[in-house]
């Protein structure tokens, strides 16, 4: 039976959605203009206008609540925690501004390196990514994460992550699913997590990040809720056994590495899926998705520091999947993210 009810709540719930956050994206903007840091960076690929932007974004919203008119998630809010919390952190994230600024106009991404000289990470990861102090190694980056990427998109990370729930509902569609497993790779904040669980709540749930912070933070976002396994391990060599999961989803990391790096994180993907097993990477587009938007992916990574995006904008991710053995079932498009949807077969060779 569709839901037309909870249909509307969600349309409704993402409209106020982006209205909020579309007011703290102009509020920050007005007070990075204040303190003179308005990015120079011109990009020399097409950008999209302002109207067809939130053009798409809207289309992402709608099909985010068609989604729950169908039946393939719940209409419930996936934002955990207490207004008093929300607004602390809303209150951090406002005076953490002049300090982003700074780092970012003297490209100074170092202090994640400090933190980690001890913790024996990969050189990769001790950079402060988007130019947070302390990369993705400290509490506030923790805490401030799904706000400041939240405003970044005006509302809209949440509903580009359920583009890829929708996916695993598919797999999941008339299936037992306390019988079956899922792993979110890199699940940062459990904000995936969060929602794969309120979708599904007998299914057994892991999830694995190098960032203990965040571990934590996925721990708080899970609280009231079936707990998943929490995991901090390296992607690179995951601790799971061989052919142990039925589905593996992987939510924004790609883009955070290096070549050489996404092609052993997803060697080890298609090593813990199962046979027939479901994988979903839901990512930033990539060069060509749509074309008059590639000036967008040009200028993301001199804004943010994202030291391995250029790489990753034009990197042919079908040939890698298809090497590793995870053959193509799909690739869509919501807003300033894919979905691509692939499904493990027998090894070549």
């Amino acid at each position: 039976m569709a839901d037309t009810l909870g249909m509307v709540a969600r349309l409704a719930g993402n409209s106020i959605r982006f209205g909020w956050y579309y007011g703290i994206n102009w509020l920050l903007d007005r007070q990075a203009a204040r303190l003179g840091a308005r990015p120079q960076f011109r990009p020399k690929r097409p950008v999209p206008s302002r109207q067809e932007l939130l053009a798409d974004l809207a289309r992402l919203l709608v099909q985010d609540a068609g989604n729950v008119r169908d039946g393939l998630y719940p209409a419930e809010d996936d934002m955990p925690g207490s207004i008093g919390d929300y607004i602390d952190r809303l209150r951090l994230m406002m005076a953490d501004l002049p300090g982003a600024l700074e780092r970012r106009a003297s490209r100074d991404a170092s202090s994640a390196k400090r933190q980690a000289e001890v913790a024996r990470l990969p050189e990769y990861y001790t950079q402060d990514f988007h130019f947070q102090a302390g990369g993705y190694l400290s509490d506030d980056s923790a805490r401030l994460y799904d706000l400041q990427v939240e405003t970044l998109f005006y509302g809209s990370a949440a509903a580009m992550r359920r583009a890829g729930l929708a996916e695993v509902a598919k797999f999941l569609k008339g299936r037992d699913q306390r019988r079956l497993s899922l792993l979110d790779v890199a699940c940062g904040t459990g904000r995936f997590l969060r929602q794969v669980r309120l979708a599904f709540p007998a299914l057994k749930l892991t999830g694995l990040d190098l960032s203990e912070p965040y571990v934590r933070e996925a721990e708080r976002h899970m609280q009231g809720l079936r707990p998943a396994e929490l995991v901090t391990a390296n992607a690179e060599s995951m601790p799971f056994p061989d052919a142990s999961q039925d589905i593996v989803t992987c939510i924004y990391l790609f883009h955070e590495l290096p070549p050489e790096v996404r092609r052993r994180v997803t060697s080890e993907i298609a090593r813990v899926l199962k046979h027939d097993g479901l994988f979903v990477l839901v990512d930033s587009l990539q060069m060509g998705d749509k074309p008059g938007w590639d000036g967008l992916l040009e200028a993301f990574p001199v804004r943010f520091h994202e030291p391995y995006f250029e790489s990753y904008a034009t990197d042919d991710l079908d040939a890698d999947f298809t090497e590793a053995g995870l053959a193509h079932l799909s690739t869509s498009l919501a807003f300033l993210s894919k979905v691509m949807v692939r499904r493990k077969v027998a090894s070549p060779g």
